[in-house]
């Protein structure tokens, strides 16, 4: 079933009862079944919320971001045991061998780097240099392929639309759209890691002590590229989005990144679906039950859009 991402902009007090999350607003009252909620954003300082909420809403493996007075994502709940194997899978996670670690990283940039060449094409930007870098990453990206490829990219992907942009967390626009994309990315990302029973904080690649979301930082790289073609379609429409400021239609806009349909393993799912796939083959391979993860590949779902 494809769950929901619900947005709160407005001030609202959020109550549940039989398993409904109950919205009184200041015009209306709705309700909504918790079983349908993937994701919950609160970015309006005037929301309140009840403990009940919260408790049920993770019962129901949703995740809850919360928003600072910029309305900007700060902080995410997540269910500490989304699943029934937890303790086993979380083990086979924690006891993974550094080689395995390395293929399953090798396997993550390839499919990243080749979606971004995927979103080149898509932009009539098409050459062959990305998708032949795909093909040289080393166990762990010992070269730095990566790397290689997201100077290429950055410096390619919106050029036709934004003059000399750079890729900085702190920069120019559009680097507030996706600052935005991603975090809401990150937490798609989070939610069904713990619904396949793995830690978040433990990454394949991503270490930082710093960082309780190290693995969804890792899993989501391939997924990035379906938030850079948001991105790309809000600047080739700009005159229905603003750019340097993000409001209300641009956080919509972005939000539809949760039921996009990407091909992954030759079928069409919605985005949350197939990044659940892509956790649940994840906690495969730990186990040793697959050597590889299951990631979109977004040559074939740009395929779809041309055709």
């Amino acid at each position: 079933m494809i769950k929901r991402t619900l947005l709160f902009t407005q001030p609202a007090y959020l109550k549940v009862k039989h398993d409904q999350l109950i919205v009184e607003m200041r015009e209306r009252t709705a309700q909504i079944p918790l079983e349908d909620i993937g994701v919950v954003i609160l970015e309006n300082q005037q929301i309140t919320i009840t403990q009940a909420v919260l408790q049920r809403l993770l019962d129901f493996n949703a995740a809850i971001i919360t928003c600072d007075k910029k309305h900007l994502p700060r902080g995410m709940f997540l269910n500490l045991d989304g699943h029934s194997e937890h303790a086993a899978k979380s083990k086979a996670q924690l006891d993974a061998s550094l080689p395995l670690k390395k293929q399953l990283w090798k396997q993550t940039v390839e499919v990243k780097i080749h979606n971004q060449a995927a979103l080149l094409s898509y932009s009539n930007q098409a050459d062959k240099y990305l998708f032949e870098l795909s093909k040289n990453v080393l166990s762990g990206d010992s070269d730095n392929i990566e790397a290689q490829a997201a100077r290429y990219y950055w410096k390619h992907i919106f050029s036709e639309y934004v003059d000399g942009f750079q890729r900085d967390r702190e920069g120019d626009a559009p680097n507030n759209l996706l600052n935005y994309g991603y975090t809401i990315l990150r937490g798609i990302s989070a939610r069904a890691i713990v619904g396949s029973g793995l830690l978040p904080v433990r990454g394949i690649f991503h270490q930082n002590k710093y960082n309780a979301y190290a693995l969804a930082d890792d899993v989501m790289e391939p997924y990035r590229p379906l938030v850079d073609k948001l991105v790309l379609e809000m600047l080739i429409n700009h005159e229905d989005f603003q750019i340097d400021e993000i409001g209300v239609e641009e956080k919509r806009y972005l939000l539809k990144m949760a039921t996009e349909d990407v091909i992954i393993n030759n079928e069409k799912s919605p985005l949350m679906v197939a990044m659940s796939r892509t956790c649940s083959s994840l906690s495969a391979c730990f186990l040793g039950e697959k050597k590889n993860i299951l990631y979109p590949d977004m040559y074939m779902t740009m395929q779809k859009l041309w055709t």
